[in-house]
């Protein structure tokens, strides 16, 4: 049994970081017109399905709101020692039935974008999925044309299950969905 499925209310995620990258639960500060902007800048959200939709402090106040009272975690990717404190948010899907988790990214500080923060931010939550709170698996999806995100999730451990055609539309074109998962422990092994 994982520690999601053992406690009556979901657990906090706890706050982790390295020398370079904290992650904390979204919160009521990270609610800026800087974030909004994030999500309305057709080049930050290029490959995510935000691009198709008009996005309000008040959308986003209402899309925090429904996270906090479902068994997902939202996260805000934030830097250590740095003037640009968030500079991004983590999604974390979790199914508690399958224990499992679908993760998300999105580094909206374009500054920061080839640092590593992606890499850093994606194994620190891996690890906290994985290690403190008793996931057994961890996926990870994205459109076949988004590179960086495929080698991300390469770069992670996590191992590409599919590719199914057609599943998105990008640019006027049909594009593929990667599925990507992660199995901390080979649960084949038992069988």
């Amino acid at each position: 049994m994982s520690l999601l499925e053992s406690l009556p209310n979901k657990p906090r995620f706890p706050e982790c970081n390295d020398d370079k990258v904290r992650i904390v639960e979204f919160s009521e500060r990270h609610l800026t017109e800087l974030y909004v902007g994030w999500l309305n800048d057709p080049v930050v959200v290029r490959y995510s399905e935000q691009r198709h939709h008009k996005h309000t402090l008040a959308t986003c106040i209402e899309y925090f709101e429904s996270q906090k009272r479902s068994p997902n975690y939202f996260l805000a990717i934030e830097l250590v020692d740095s003037k640009i404190l968030h500079i991004g948010n983590m999604g974390v899907e979790v199914d508690l039935f399958n224990n499992k988790a679908d993760v998300s990214i999105m580094i909206g500080e374009k500054s920061v974008w080839g640092s590593g923060a992606a890499s850093r931010a994606w194994a620190l939550v891996m690890n906290v999925l994985v290690q403190e709170l008793g996931i057994r698996l961890v996926t990870a999806g994205t459109m076949e044309t988004n590179i960086p995100m495929i080698k991300l999730m390469n770069r992670s451990g996590m191992k590409i299950d599919a590719i199914l055609p057609n599943r998105f539309v990008y640019e006027n074109k049909q594009v593929g969905l990667v599925a990507a998962s992660y199995y901390p422990v080979n649960i084949f092994k038992a069988i």
